[in-house]
């Protein structure tokens, strides 16, 4: 057996198997072995054994939708196997399904004794992470009961309480303990000669919160159905371009991962609704700017997206102060998290508001989805969301006191507040990193874009002309402040960021191409600004990096300094067309669809930034979400910018 694991994904929930469709729940994998459910851990053992030894793997769990492998027991050359394992799996909503089918291969009577050893630890996803943290957990208490077809685990700490059914068909001879919390179910098989027998096992999560027990499929092709069904409604009536068949295909292939990638949510009054999640594995959950641009780039092809996520976003929306959790009157969530560590306020993400961007983003999709779709009643009830988020980017965020927007570190919580949040981001071309507050770059460019577009929701929708005025000024203001501040003009480039004092961050980044997508520099400095991406320094050939390689700064296998983002590099395109630069847009668009073609058409969350010259196939960055809602909707950006041909 590997270390690999492969991902099965239905809405808010997920499973980590092996290549064998085991869960050994082996912490530091890199990856959060097991079946999760709104943030915590409710399958951390499920491991099969056959006559007491773990079956060899024939045929490893390959990607997709479903899991399936066929596994023999473990032996010599001289004996072939006395028997074959056929194991298939899949998720559900709040669900985790598998079917064992033994075959024999011998000509006499064969009993074959199969076990599944279960656990359930409950562990809460932030303990998983790589971060050397550990949470004090006092009162909690987990316990297991005996069922006639399985076996149920509990947990409770305090008010907080979540429960992991286990049953299956037909029902196990028996339940053993082991020692460990663990159970193990075990059945003594009696094969026919060249006979067949057949277990289904089920397995349903009921995490807090929950109050009903959920509908658990009936096998894994029946799970499978269903994800498919919702898959082909996500793709069905998509016109895909006929002249590039590769690009068609990742359309294609991002729609099928946005329809397993939604997650349930509110609206404000309480309506249900399914969003984008950020991504899987460990970001399955609404985060605000995931969310905003993933349906930005769906909207000419799924604007239910967008529709799902205004209302679920305003819901959210902040409307007093909260210091732990960054929050202020008016200002757009960035994480919602359901877990144990957040009910607790063990960790800061059950609310978190730590995001300079996503309220902009905000009103950049009501203007952009009202302007596509006419859906003005939207734009009439978000009003109040939308003059509020309006408010936060001129007081708190910044823009009247310090002319643009601004965050600072966040204790515990968030040291870089903007699309690159990782801890160095922000830095000089040297390497060496901001202090105090940080005015980004990106972030300047998409409230000009809000303000803009608010003031046509305002002139056109809500009928308030001296609004509209002020919103236009402001953002004329914002555009001639940026140029005459941001612009290194012995690099011809803007900056990074600016730090408090108002010096120039001067790194040469990615950014830049989010503000042709905002339109904030006037066309000269764009056109100039849009072919720099694409010069070798910046552009690998499997996209655009993050940083320009050459620059101390630089790593190619850094998250923020060097990667190529594909979502970043959608933005950059629709820029790049924008500015009228449709032959650099192209190259963008190529660079990354041939990117996807040697991954099954699926574009990861980032790749490393070697050179294609040296790498003739992308290198994965190790740590990269499988499947991320904004690289899968990355490919219908690029349709809407370079139109498909």
């Amino acid at each position: 057996m590997t270390d690999r694991h492969h991902l099965l994904v239905h809405g808010g929930t997920f499973a980590c198997v092996g290549d064998g469709g085991d869960i050994s729940g082996v912490r530091g994998s890199g990856s959060p072995d097991g079946l999760f459910v709104r943030d915590a851990r409710h399958l951390s053992r499920w491991q099969l054994t056959a006559d007491g030894a773990v079956p060899e793997s024939l045929t490893p769990v390959a990607d997709g939708d479903t899991a399936r492998c066929v596994l023999v027991p473990r032996g010599g050359r001289q004996e072939p196997p006395a028997y074959t394992i056929f194991r298939e799996q899949a998720v559900g909503e709040s669900a985790f399904v598998e079917s064992l089918r033994l075959t024999s291969n011998r000509p006499v009577p064969t009993t074959v004794r199969i076990a599944v050893t279960a656990d359930a630890d409950f562990t809460d996803q932030f303990e998983l992470r790589s971060d050397h943290r550990t949470y004090t957990k006092a009162g909690a208490h987990r316990s297991r009961q005996v069922r006639d077809d399985g076996v149920e685990f509990h947990y409770r700490r305090g008010d907080w309480a979540s429960r992991t059914t286990v049953t299956a068909e037909p029902a196990p001879d028996g339940v053993e303990e082991t020692g460990t919390g663990a159970r193990r179910l075990v059945w003594s098989l009696d094969l026919a000669p060249h006979g067949t027998a057949e277990l289904a096992l089920r397995v349903a999560a009921r995490p807090h919160g929950v109050d009903r027990e959920p509908p658990v499929p009936a096998s894994p092709t029946a799970a499978g159905n269903q994800l498919h069904a919702l898959e082909g409604e996500f793709v069905e009536g998509v016109a895909f371009p006929t002249g590039w068949p590769e690009l068609a295909a990742a359309c294609a292939r991002g729609l099928a991962d946005l329809a397993a990638l939604q997650v349930p949510a509110k609206g404000p009054d309480g309506e249900e609704l399914r969003v984008p999640a950020g991504g899987a594995p460990w970001f399955l959950a609404l985060l605000g700017r995931d969310a905003l641009l993933t349906s930005l780039f769906a909207l000419p092809y799924r604007p239910s997206l967008a529709a799902a996520t205004l209302p679920a976003l305003a819901a959210a929306q902040a409307t007093e102060t909260g210091r732990d959790a960054v929050a202020q009157p008016g200002k757009i969530v960035h994480e919602v998290r359901h877990g144990e560590l957040a009910h607790f306020g063990q960790v800061p993400y059950g609310r978190y508001y730590g995001s300079v961007d996503a309220t902009p983003l905000f009103l950049v999709l009501l203007g952009a989805y009202v302007e596509r779709t006419g859906d003005t009643a939207m734009a009439r009830r978000l009003e109040p969301h939308a003059r509020a988020a309006i408010g936060w980017m001129l007081d708190h965020g910044g823009l009247t006191s310090c002319g643009y927007l601004v965050y600072r570190a966040d204790q515990g919580g968030l040291a870089n507040q903007n699309w690159k949040d990782s801890p160095g981001a922000i830095c000089s071309a040297d390497g060496s990193r901001t202090h105090g507050p940080v005015l980004a770059a990106g972030a300047q460019g998409y409230a000009y874009d809000a303000l803009r577009r608010t003031a046509q929701l305002a002139r056109a929708v809500w009928g308030d002309e001296v609004y509209a005025a002020l919103l236009e000024q402001a953002a004329g203001d914002l555009r001639d402040r940026f140029q005459r501040d941001f612009w290194m003009r012995d690099r011809e480039f803007p900056a990074l960021a600016l730090d408090g004092e108002g010096r120039q961050v001067d790194a040469l980044a990615s950014d830049a191409g989010h503000l042709l997508w905002s339109g904030l520099l006037d066309k000269e400095y764009g056109e100039a600004v849009g072919r720099r991406l694409l010069e070798p320094d910046f552009f690998s050939g499997w996209g655009v990096r993050t940083l320009a390689a050459g620059q101390p700064a630089y790593h190619p296998l850094s998250y923020h300094r060097g990667s190529v983002w594909p979502h970043d590099n959608a933005l950059i395109a629709l820029g790049l067309s924008r500015y009228g630069l449709h032959d650099e847009a192209r190259t963008v668009a190529n660079a990354l669809i041939d990117a996807a073609m040697t991954t099954g058409h699926r574009l990861p969350e980032v790749l490393a930034g070697y050179d294609r010259a040296t790498c003739p196939e992308p290198v994965p960055y190790p740590h990269a979400c499988a499947r991320e809602s904004r690289s899968a909707a990355a490919p219908l950006a690029l349709l809407t910018a370079v139109g498909g041909v």
